[in-house]
């Protein structure tokens, strides 16, 4: 052990004093600790390097799912979170057993969420968020993180919900009523539990009056104050349905 730990060291100084060192010499179980403790220094790049060496050079090692781990560690401190959710992913795919599972499909979740943009944008990466974490409450429904994971589902899902009521916006102001509706019931059922809902079924609720489609229109006001009776628009919800539930 001690002799294996002076090798460490050597090898160590060695990296120091030139651009690079013989890792030719380490074992699995020393290449590994070098390309931690570059790792471990934030020396990214050459962590990179040496924890793909460690993989290509010892495939059937113990030392394989350390490596994996920290190879998508290695990326995503890069910033390259394409790149580590690939490596995330390949853990949990290729060796299921690891004890680094369950920060593996963390990381993954964590990797696209980095990598989700702002509401405005396309949001293919923030609904791969959501899957994956959703994943690791899934499989994992007694780690630490559950709660800071729930807190950032509900945070992804406001960011879809947002996007989805801007659009129909876009689509009533266009005049697309039907769309429209189409779209605000969407809100309504998908984000029920986002500020978007009682918007869009407020919106919803005037489309219908002025498509004439007053039975709809009724219906959706019970729905609205049956769910949102503190809601912003409730007063005036309140106020079509003391109007138009007469008839309908």
């Amino acid at each position: 052990m001690k002799k294996a730990l002076i090798l460490i060291f050597a090898t160590l100084f060695m990296y120091n004093c030139s651009s690079s060192v013989d890792v030719s010499t380490l074992s699995a179980d020393e290449f590994l600790k070098y390309a931690k403790s570059l790792y471990d220094n934030e020396d990214y790049e050459e962590a990179t390097k040496n924890f793909q060496a460690i993989l290509l050079q010892y495939p059937a090692s113990p030392v394989n799912d350390d490596a994996q781990y920290y190879l998508g560690m290695t990326y995503f401190q890069r910033h390259q979170y394409i790149l580590g959710a690939y490596e995330f992913s390949k853990l949990i795919k290729d060796i299921p057993t690891s004890p680094f599972v369950g920060d593996a499909q963390y990381m993954l979740a964590d990797c696209y969420y980095e990598l989700s943009p702002p509401y405005q944008l396309d949001q293919t990466y923030t609904k791969k968020a959501i899957e994956e974490f959703q994943a690791f409450l899934d499989f994992f429904p007694k780690d630490k993180r559950v709660s800071e994971v729930e807190g950032t589902i509900k945070q992804l899902n406001y960011k879809l919900a947002e996007k989805e009521f801007n659009a129909e916006r876009i689509y009533e102001k266009m005049e697309y009523n039907n769309a429209a509706i189409i779209y605000y019931t969407s809100v309504v059922n998908t984000y029920h539990d986002t500020e978007f809902a009682p918007k869009a079924l407020y919106r919803k609720i005037n489309l219908l009056i002025d498509k004439n489609r007053l039975a709809d229109a009724v219906e959706s006001m019970q729905t609205y104050l049956n769910r949102y009776p503190d809601g912003n628009d409730a007063r005036d919800v309140q106020k079509l349905y003391n109007e138009y539930s007469k008839t309908y």
